[in-house]
């Protein structure tokens, strides 16, 4: 309860901009976790499909698994390395989706915040200037506005971690992508 009263202090205190530049960053955090939950399942079980499927042809099968990308992309057609290499450009499409936000929130996202704090500095420069402010009261504001680097930086970091997870995760299911085009040209 303590917690919530302080955020509310803080937020009555603080400009419309700063307001505004917290409410942008939540929205990117809620942004960048809702498509890194999503992407994470949907290529973990697309990455789960391709294993069967490369272990399957391993074994001495000489199509693609019926659940695996490669046997929808190849529909009707023979495994060539064309059809092979339009396979792997629209997989690396579909796996790498979500992945340009992500990396847009991880690079604003600390100037968003740098821009409240610069604002609110400027306000309470303003507020020394026009006042006889104590030093107490100047530090605290300038405490205070740190808080939306602060919430930048913390943006900044997930959607950068997540960036990382989701690129690596599209990178094995290309990998197991490739593997299995490279069998299915031996068997031609």
């Amino acid at each position: 309860m303590e917690q919530f009263s302080l955020i509310t202090s803080y937020l009555e205190k603080s400009n419309w901009i700063t307001i505004g530049i917290l409410i942008l960053l939540s929205l990117y955090f809620i942004l960048v976790n809702w498509i890194f939950i999503y992407r994470y399942i949907t290529l973990t079980l697309w990455l789960g499909r391709e294993k069967g499927s490369l272990e399957s042809l391993r074994m001495g099968n000489k199509r693609a698994a019926m659940n695996s990308y490669l046997n929808r992309c190849m529909i009707g057609n023979k495994p060539t390395q064309e059809s092979g290499d339009y396979c792997i450009f629209d997989a690396t499409r579909a796996s790498t989706k979500g992945l340009t936000f992500l990396s847009i929130a991880a690079s604003t996202s600390p100037f968003i915040g740098l821009f409240g704090t610069v604002v609110s500095i400027l306000e309470t420069f303003y507020l020394l200037g026009s006042t006889k402010a104590s030093l107490s009261t100047i530090s605290a504001s300038i405490g205070e506005a740190l808080v939306a680097t602060a919430a930048g930086i913390f943006v900044a970091v997930f959607a950068y971690s997540y960036h990382l997870i989701l690129k690596r995760k599209a990178y094995e299911i290309i990998s197991y992508l490739k593997m299995q085009i490279d069998i299915l040209l031996q068997y031609r």
